[in-house]
């Protein structure tokens, strides 16, 4: 009988036999060169998982496998990576060839200045530096404080892994090497927004000294925007004489507000200035919208950038807002894909944003300017049980009346079993609110994040 061997078994069956019989065939002139010098001609990195698994290599990231060839190995009594004592195995260890593995534990921006980025070699009679770059794990980009803000203001990119950043990239292609500003422990860094980024959007391209990694393509995609009262998108409204929280052209602002992360503008007040406030118990207090039916086409609009049978998490809706004033305890935004729905629901093509609702308790939510709110669209509850593409939500929309995409206030209950969707007796009971809160440049963007490879 004959046993055939899966191909993906090859590639690392041959690596280890390699290093034995390289091992066997060395060993025996082991004594004879104790103490001798030592000399490094290369290093590879060891990945079983990669299509090139015996990579020769300029640099090694916290926990990989390294695999050193030069000569002079036999006798090694001690290995320092940037300073730190590194476990080796001297059963894989022979006069020409050796694995380490780099520790976890290894020190990187900690490291003396001296011994960072070096590994050292240490016999009884001799030792080797050997410059060779250490980095952590790969960088990774979680929010930006403002994806759609004005040229000369800053922004925060938050994430793991961010150090010592030396260039961003935006889109269009346009550079920023200077002023930028990195947190020691890489979990942000802040930089000016150059002049010139293209309004098609995309990710950002960030250089550290970690790798590179890019952010979501959502960065500046003004072709996503449905509404900013501004030129882009139409605003829908009916008579306030006979819905009195409707939210006309009339009652926009478009004073300058914002520290930091100015308005672009006209923009809306969701609680309009002629109501001085908002009472308790009111489900359907202000709302805006587009102007739907007849108007709207996102099938023509967005899929040009954002194909069909894209995952709804791969896309989301996107707005800026501004709350100069503490909210906390009572009053929520209803974001809605049509207009079709009552007060109070928790069910279909809605989602209720609750930025004062944080674990289960209420704190306080304010900005000194305006941020960036990104809700993918499987957070919607429609398609929040379900893999649904970005056809489900056109196809949903289409087949409304009306397909008007707006924002209300609610002003009800919060209870934490709608939120949770599980049993549970906690409850926000709604109170009268004079609070501020304002939104603008509504937008649907993509959310794919383009991979990058550090051996590209």
């Amino acid at each position: 009988m004959k046993y055939i061997l899966n191909k993906k078994y090859w590639a690392p069956i041959a690596l280890l036999s390699m290093m034995v019989f390289g091992m066997l065939f060395t060993s025996c002139d082991n004594n004879d060169s104790e103490g001798r010098a030592i000399t490094i001609t290369k290093v590879f990195l060891e990945d079983v998982n990669s299509t090139v698994p015996d990579r020769e290599v300029t640099f090694a990231r916290l926990g990989q496998l390294l695999r050193i060839e030069g000569s002079g190995f036999s006798g090694l009594k001690k290995v320092y990576i940037n300073g730190y004592s590194t476990y080796f195995n001297v059963v894989f260890v022979s006069d020409n060839s050796m694995l380490v593995n780099v520790s976890a534990d290894t020190p990187i921006l900690d490291a003396d200045p001296s011994v960072r980025n070096t590994i050292r070699f240490v016999n009884d009679s001799n030792e080797f530096t050997f410059p060779f770059e250490i980095r952590s794990g790969k960088p990774a980009i979680s929010g930006i404080s403002n994806t759609m803000p004005n040229a000369g203001e800053i922004i925060v990119v938050s994430g793991s892994g961010l150090t010592e950043v030396s260039k961003v990239v935006f889109p269009g292609n346009v550079e920023v090497t200077s002023g930028i500003t990195s947190d020691e422990d890489g979990e942000f860094f802040i930089v000016t927004v150059p002049n010139g980024v293209s309004d098609n959007g995309g990710s950002l391209f960030v250089q550290t000294s970690n790798g590179g990694v890019y952010s979501p393509a959502y960065f500046n995609c003004k072709r996503g925007i449905i509404l900013d009262f501004d030129g882009r998108g139409t605003q829908g409204s009916w008579s306030t004489a006979t819905i009195p929280g409707m939210i006309a052209p009339a009652d926009l602002e478009s004073a300058a507000v914002g520290i930091g992360n100015a308005s672009h503008g006209k923009y809306v007040p969701h609680r309009p200035a002629r109501l001085a406030s908002i009472a308790a118990a009111t489900g359907r207090a202000t709302e805006a919208w587009t102007a739907g039916t007849g108007v709207d086409n996102w099938r023509t609009q967005l899929t040009p950038f954002i194909p069909t049978n894209t995952p709804l998490d791969k896309v989301a809706f996107q707005f800026d807002i501004y709350v100069p004033d503490a909210w906390k305890d009572s009053g929520y935004l209803k974001i809605c894909t049509i207009n079709n729905f009552n007060a109070g629901t928790w069910a279909g093509g809605v989602y209720n944003y609750i930025p004062w609702l944080v674990d289960g308790k209420s704190v306080a939510f304010q900005t000194t300017g305006w941020v960036t709110v990104t809700i993918p669209l499987n957070k919607f509850y429609q398609w929040s049980k379900e893999a649904a593409t970005f056809e489900t939500v056109l196809a949903y929309r289409e087949a409304a009346t009306y397909q008007n995409f707006g924002i209300w206030f609610e002003n009800t209950d919060v209870k934490m079993k709608d939120v949770l969707g599980t049993d549970s007796a906690v409850e926000f009971p709604s109170k009268a609110t004079s609070v501020r809160v304002y939104t603008d440049n509504w937008r649907i963007v993509p959310l794919d994040t383009p991979v990058y490879n550090d051996f590209n």
